[in-house]
């Protein structure tokens, strides 16, 4: 598995998209461009950025726009870092859940600072820091009865830096939840003997598993997506999200920790 990371660069200037290609691709990020959000929104059906850095003023869609459609429950799937000419506007930017915030024009090298920097922030979210200031590894639990899933989406949270501790179905899920106590809980809607949604609730009724952190998901179809929708607002669900590849999963769970 590369570990390259991808970048989707969404600005209208020619010369800026071909200046910032060059220096990332030298610093071996892989780069995606887009002139406007449309494009963006285009790139996004078949790219999964590990950072979007986007301009806010472009034409036919700006940065503001395609930020708000992109966003779930008020975050973005993927780190976003805004670039702006107004640099009074910096407060404006930073009440919304963005990365980072770089005024126009800008150094390169800053520039690369601050990529390096939020990457390295998210590829890092298997770590976390204790009171005392020492790093643990985040402990994730998955629910899923589908063996073959069950091991794509563990094989991606390993290599994420995760410790996993599966479980194939519901009451398994709780009693292992319950041992472990994880971070992060992802749990399938559709177990094969308790729904997800029924073992979240259970789970936030025991004291010691209140307060992890719950996934529930589903595979991603047109005939599902109304239902789980309304399931995945329940109490107690802290991400709902419709399950495409494991990294759907991992900026999920990685959106629920920031939290």
């Amino acid at each position: 598995m590369s570990d390259q990371k991808t970048i989707l660069f969404i600005d209208d200037e020619v010369d800026l998209q071909e200046l910032v290609k060059m220096t990332l691709q030298i610093k071996k990020y892989k780069v995606e461009i887009a002139g406007n959000g449309l494009e963006g929104l285009e790139k996004l059906k078949t790219v999964k950025p590990d950072l979007i850095i986007l301009d806010m003023n472009m034409p036919k869609m700006g940065g503001l726009e395609f930020y708000q459609r992109i966003c779930v429950n008020d975050r973005p799937p993927y780190p976003v870092l805004v670039l702006t000419a107004r640099a009074n506007m910096e407060q404006l930017f930073r009440q919304f859940n963005i990365d980072g915030f770089m005024a126009k024009p800008f150094e390169i090298d800053e520039l690369l600072k601050e990529v390096a920097t939020i990457i390295e922030k998210s590829s890092n979210m298997g770590i976390k820091k204790t009171p005392t200031g020492t790093r643990e590894t985040r402990k994730v639990c998955i629910v899923e009865n589908n063996v073959e899933i069950l091991n794509q989406i563990g094989a991606a949270f390993l290599s994420a830096g995760y410790i996993v501790n599966p479980a194939q179905n519901g009451v398994e899920g709780i009693e292992r939840i319950a041992n472990t106590v994880p971070d992060v809980a992802l749990v399938k809607l559709g177990l094969i003997d308790i729904p997800g949604d029924i073992v979240i609730l259970k789970l936030k009724n025991i004291a010691k598993t209140r307060d992890v952190k719950y996934v529930l998901y589903t595979e991603k179809s047109p005939e599902k997506t109304a239902i789980a929708q309304r399931i995945g607002q329940k109490e107690g669900v802290d991400r709902f999200v419709e399950f495409v590849s494991p990294s759907d999963c991992i900026n999920a769970a990685n959106e629920v920790l920031k939290g």
